[in-house]
């Protein structure tokens, strides 16, 4: 499959030939939804704590004599039923993350790279380099090309001008190759890949 290569200024810079095992998948859903989910778990801090009984500051002096006052029997007021006391079956620290097999991690990516193609969602740009590190000039650029939500990956590293034009506009993610994930793709309305990203996601598939 041949898709036109375009620059930051919006002129033509030929067609490069995209691997069809990569790029040319019917898109799953149940697979970019596990891997969201796989992704949003293992993100999340799981520092969500409460103090449980044995954390409360709370006399350990049984309340009142076991037999003979007519009361349920009681042994602390650290015990959840109190006001002040701890709490039953509270949250605990712990990690939210859960497995997934690499193959199937490596998978998604290539249906949420197919689903931008099915999408016509995909452009493919020469180059992402700035003279300077200008935001003005970047969004008059991007607006040209129709780009108002995109995720932009560069080759290995990303051009110090262009990240830093790039970094105070809106909806507008810039990623080294390295950094490509399946959310990041998904949630924006556009994938945009230079040529040095297209080369590593083959040699990496390959």
């Amino acid at each position: 499959m041949k898709l036109d290569i375009t620059t930051l200024d919006g002129a033509g810079a030929g067609s490069v030939d995209l691997d069809e095992t990569i790029f040319g998948l019917e898109p799953r859903v149940d697979l970019l939804q596990r891997m969201v989910r796989w992704q949003l778990a293992k993100r999340q801090a799981g520092t969500h704590a409460v103090k449980n009984r044995s954390d409360v500051n709370r006399t350990r002096k049984k309340l009142y004599k076991q037999k003979g006052t007519g009361n349920a029997r009681h042994g602390a007021a650290s015990a959840p039923q109190f006001r002040g006391g701890g709490r039953a079956f509270g949250p605990v620290v712990r990690s939210h993350a859960h497995d997934l097999p690499k193959k199937v991690r490596a998978l998604a990516l290539k249906h949420a790279l197919s689903a931008k193609v099915k999408d016509s969602t995909l452009i493919v740009i020469d180059d992402v380099k700035l003279a300077d590190g200008k935001t003005k000039g970047l969004v008059e650029r991007f607006e040209k090309m129709g780009l108002s939500s995109a995720l932009i990956i560069s080759g290995s590293e990303v051009d110090v001008n262009f990240g830093r034009a790039a970094r105070n506009i809106p909806q507008i993610d810039v990623l080294p190759i390295q950094g490509i994930n399946v959310y990041d793709i998904l949630r924006r309305d556009k994938l945009v890949l230079t040529r040095a990203a297209i080369d590593a996601l083959e040699a990496r598939f390959k």
